[in-house]
This record gives C-alpha cells, structure tokens and sequence, in this order.
C-alpha cells in the first residue's frame, strides 16, 4: 500500500512529486532543498547554513510520518560544488552519530533554483 506523506512544516513540492511516499514500511523522501517554510526562500549563508535547513526539512517530513533519523537507512547528498563537502559532512553529523545510514555525495553542476545542496532520504521501520 502506498500513502503520501506531507508535512506543512516542510517546503511544498515545486513540481509533480511528493514530499515523500512510503510503502510497505519504507518511507522515501523527495530531495530537500534548504527552503525556510516561513519565508518561502532559501536561508541566508552558505553550506553549512543550507545544509542545516535541509536536514531540518527532512525531520520535519519524517516526524509527519512517524519516523526519525535513527530510522534512515541511506542518503544521497547533491552538492553543487564538491568544496563544501567538509562542512556538509559536518552538519549532516549532527544528525546521526550512531548507527549513521549508508550515503553516496555527489557534485552535479547544479541544483534547482541555484541550491549549494540537496538531500534525498529513505527510512525503514
């Protein structure tokens, strides 16, 4: 069975996709980008600041969904430019300390609406 998942506190969807699906116990979560629901915009700052709004996104889309980061079993981190990667890392490790999931972290030569990066995420129960 398949449900979608939206969050109100997370950034609607720009296009024709979902915040996030699950099915079957599995919940996967659209790519993020680091837009502040209260203002409708990215935030301020560079990569770590971006970074941080995404996973916050992201918790916010896992919580509607009754999960939590303990519960994300891969990542995939789409950076802009490859030279943030040290303080993407750095904030991403804020949010999972132990049991961290499996990731892959690309840079692509760009991201929509000129994003530093972009985190899509599966979580299991």
């Amino acid at each position: 069975m398949k449900k979608t998942i939206n969050s109100e506190k997370a950034p609607k969807a720009i296009g024709p996709y979902s915040q996030a699906v699950e099915a079957n116990g599995t919940l996967y979560i659209s790519g993020q980008l680091p837009v502040d629901v209260a203002t409708g915009k990215f935030v301020e700052g560079g990569i770590k600041e971006q970074t941080e709004q995404v996973m916050k996104n992201i918790g916010y889309i896992l919580e509607e969904a009754g999960y939590t980061y303990k519960d994300v079993v891969k990542s995939t981190c789409l950076l802009s430019d490859i030279s943030g990667f040290a303080e993407m890392n750095a904030v991403y490790g804020e949010y999972y300390k132990e049991e961290c999931p499996a990731r892959a972290a690309f840079a692509v030569k760009d991201l929509p609406l000129g994003a530093l990066i972009e985190i899509e995420t599966i979580a299991v129960k």
